[in-house]
């Protein structure tokens, strides 16, 4: 599982060093500057038979997904999960409840507090070579602190291209088995390049080999309004989903 910060208050923004590398990265992704003005993070995926619609707040992490079947929310010190009809909701909420938020917010959300940057080795995907940056955390960082990222970009125009990552949440210890997304195509939100387009890729030795599945995320708003904490607030009916 991506390292979930749902109780941490990040709403006093503090400038820091990053890597020149991911500096880069950031400033062609809109810049750090620009991410840290905003709020809110809105956008809708569609599903085969439903939308899904994601809200997070920025600063404090508290977010929420409706569907017309179920909704997961956060309210900053619990999980919730309501569901609309009986067993509507087949998935671990607490695993999923901003799984598509860390995948969506790439490059900005690794710059932040308790990560670790190294640079690595140019690596091949898929006939092209790409510069590396990985990322680790800290002990206690999360849920999840032994998950690892790596962000594969052009090193000519800087732009993110792929994103490596492994999945430790339930398990002990680090994790070699890596899964692949592209990011396919990317769209302008308020002066962010925010992604489209994610296609997740089939994985042999190591390697990205064929395209698996693409999600599509649409109605993205990025926005400095700060949403009342009612927003996220456990329903009547919810249950809240244990660690």
């Amino acid at each position: 599982m991506l390292v979930i910060h749902d109780t941490v208050d990040i709403s006093e923004v503090q400038s820091k060093p990053y890597p020149k590398e991911l500096a880069r990265i950031l400033e062609k992704h809109g810049g750090i500057e620009t991410w840290n003005d905003i709020n809110n993070l809105c956008f809708d995926i569609e599903k085969p038979d439903y939308v899904e619609t994601h809200t997070t707040s920025l600063k404090h992490r508290q977010s929420k997904i409706e569907s017309e079947h179920w909704s997961i929310g956060n309210d900053g010190e619990q999980v919730w999960l309501m569901q609309n009809n009986e067993d509507a909701y087949q998935g671990n909420a607490r695993f999923y409840h901003n799984l598509m938020f860390y995948f969506y917010a790439m490059p900005f959300i690794v710059s932040d507090d308790g990560i670790i940057y190294e640079n690595i080795p140019s690596t091949e995907l898929m006939g092209q070579k790409y510069a590396a940056i990985k990322i680790s955390y800290d002990a206690g960082v999360g849920y999840s602190a032994d998950d690892e990222y790596i962000i594969y970009y052009d090193p000519d125009s800087n732009n993110m291209e792929w994103l490596g990552y492994t999945v430790t949440y339930g398990k002990e210890g680090k994790n070699d088995d890596w899964h692949f997304i592209k990011y396919n195509s990317w769209q302008l939100v308020n002066g962010l390049t925010l992604p489209k387009d994610l296609v997740w890729y089939t994985v042999e030795d190591g390697k990205p080999v064929k395209a698996l599945n693409t999600m599509t995320f649409s109605k993205v708003t990025a926005t400095a309004t700060i949403l009342e904490p009612s927003v996220f607030l456990m329903p009547k009916g919810a249950e809240v989903i244990e660690k």
